[in-house]
């Protein structure tokens, strides 16, 4: 098990290597955005249904640092609304996607 992490975690790292490489013998003038930005504005996006925005921010890393992204995004979000209304994250996330209370 420990070795499926670890594979995991390397995998994203050279996936995130790679991107800074392309980032830097890219146009030094134009701006760069992290993994988390990216996944903020693809999921935003998502939500307001902008698909020119949603391609945009899919452009900005690669596929796998931005599912990374967007993984984080969602677990810290139904961490934050679990705090808010006093719940566990298991409650709200099952009712986040509309499915019955385990």
């Amino acid at each position: 098990m420990l070795g499926r992490v670890r594979k995991s975690c390397a995998r994203f790292f050279n996936a995130v290597r790679a991107d800074i490489n392309a980032d830097i013998n890219s146009d030094r003038n134009e701006r760069t955005h992290n993994l988390f930005e990216a996944a903020a504005t693809y999921v935003s996006a998502c939500a307001e249904d902008d698909q020119d925005r949603l391609e945009e921010a899919a452009g900005w890393v690669s596929p796998e640092a931005l599912s990374f992204g967007v993984n984080e995004l969602a677990c810290r979000a139904v961490i934050a609304l679990a705090r808010e209304r006093d719940e566990s994250p298991g409650t709200v996330a099952r009712a986040l996607l509309g499915l019955p209370a385990a």
